[in-house]
């Protein structure tokens, strides 16, 4: 399993992946989810992957190998829009399946990948899609402005309540490292090194790369300082209004069990 996050933000976009991919408790291994292609001068394209690693290896191969073509339908390098470039991506997803999906069902193994792609081309604005198995895909909005794939459920409450379009990058970076702790505490699926990566809206490359190993004293520290605060809110919570008669109710339970060990002593 994985944990992938993209957010898109008035400022720019960040991307936060893990490093961890296993086949049970016995076969853990480390490897990279977050793939960068800057290397024209017009655009930066980011793609994190989640899923089978066979088939997300073979569609990023392939992405790779095609760079310096000129068709628009299959260079990622020549599409014209980070719309083309998503469906660049979502026929390559498609063009792996239709060689190894047969073969993978035969031996009873889902074909199974997802890709967040993000990233700006010179001309319009920064972009971020949600790509799914199918080689569909759809795009975040200022309602929806982030995609989460893998193991989403334990990191995606603080992001429900905390980031907003309109927020600095640092504060939602923040919010996305959170995120993370939060599902590492609930997952032994997800695991360090992370990777962040941050591309400024019309730099359109990548801005700054930052990697959390296990132990990394900032990421250390946000978790603790995070967990302390969330305790100390929940002692300011307001008592329901039918508390009064639950504490009636505990103290008169208290009284008859000292009422009965008293008769039993006697």
């Amino acid at each position: 399993m994985s944990y992938c996050l993209g957010m898109r933000l008035d400022q720019g976009l960040i991307f936060i992946t893990d490093s961890r991919t296993n086949a049970g408790v016995d076969s853990v291994a480390t490897f990279r989810k977050t793939f960068i292609f800057d290397d024209a001068d017009d655009r930066v394209v980011v793609l994190l992957s989640a899923g089978n690693l066979a088939i997300t290896q073979a569609v990023i191969s392939l992405l790779t190998e095609r760079l310096a073509e000129t068709d628009t339908g299959r260079s990622l390098y020549a599409a014209g829009s980070m719309f083309e470039v998503a469906r660049v991506v979502g026929a390559v997803l498609r063009e792996v399946h239709d060689q190894d999906g047969d073969a993978l069902a035969a031996q009873g193994v889902e074909f199974s990948a997802a890709f967040i792609l993000g990233g700006q081309i010179r001309g319009e604005g920064p972009r971020l899609f949600h790509i799914y198995s199918a080689g569909n895909f759809i795009e975040a909005s200022r309602e929806t402005p982030y995609f989460q794939i893998g193991e989403t459920k334990y990191g995606k409450p603080i992001l429900e309540r905390v980031l907003r379009p309109e927020m600095p990058l640092l504060d939602a970076a923040k919010c996305g490292l959170v995120s993370f702790d939060s599902t590492i505490r609930a997952n032994l699926s997800v695991g360090p090194p992370f990777d962040l990566t941050i591309c400024l809206a019309d730099a359109c490359t990548v801005t700054m790369r930052r990697s959390f190993g296990a132990g990394d004293p900032y990421f250390d520290r946000l978790g603790r300082v995070w967990g302390n605060g969330l305790r100390t809110l929940f002692l300011t919570l307001p008592n329901p209004d039918w508390g009064d008669t639950l504490e009636q109710a505990q103290e008169a339970a208290t009284r008859a069990s000292a009422a009965k060990r008293r008769d039993a002593e006697a």
